[in-house]
């Protein structure tokens, strides 16, 4: 019986680490909306009009960085813009490292060593599902002048 109960723990890591991250390149759209919500809320917007002040904020957020990742010419302003999106998954990234690591472990310096490495891990996946641009490349490609068929 504890094994099933070992192989649930396990399955239940796995489940979180997934998530993570998925969710790790909505944190920026995410604080975004959070911090346009609360704006609204304490300026008198309500709480229904605060929700969907936050929504719009972190949608325009998302697609905004989408877009410039997408469009923007120069390989060194979409690693900025990837880089804008990374910070905050490596924040939320140290903390749910911890969390995870707090749970199994007694050793306070072994704690911050995986929240430290989990963060890192959860930084660069983000940054690398950031910085694909949204839009596939051309099916032809021109070289020499001449039209290549895609493959």
């Amino acid at each position: 019986m504890i094994i099933f109960g070992i192989l649930a723990s396990f399955a239940a890591l796995g489940a979180i680490c997934w998530l993570l991250f998925n969710l790790a390149v909505f944190a920026l759209p995410f604080f975004a909306g959070v911090s346009a919500g609360m704006a609204a809320f304490h300026s008198g917007a309500g709480p229904v009009g605060a929700f969907a002040v936050g929504i719009l904020a972190g949608a325009a957020t998302l697609v905004a960085g989408q877009l410039a990742v997408t469009l923007l010419p120069s390989p060194l302003l979409r690693g900025g813009v990837a880089l804008l999106f990374a910070a905050p998954a490596v924040f939320a990234g140290y903390h749910a490292s911890h969390g995870i690591a707090a749970t199994t472990m007694t050793s306070e310096v072994w704690r911050q060593a995986f929240a430290i490495l989990g963060s890192l891990i959860v930084g660069i996946t983000a940054f690398a599902r950031v910085s694909q641009p949204l839009l596939p490349s051309p099916p032809n490609v021109v070289q020499n002048d001449h039209y290549l068929p895609a493959k």
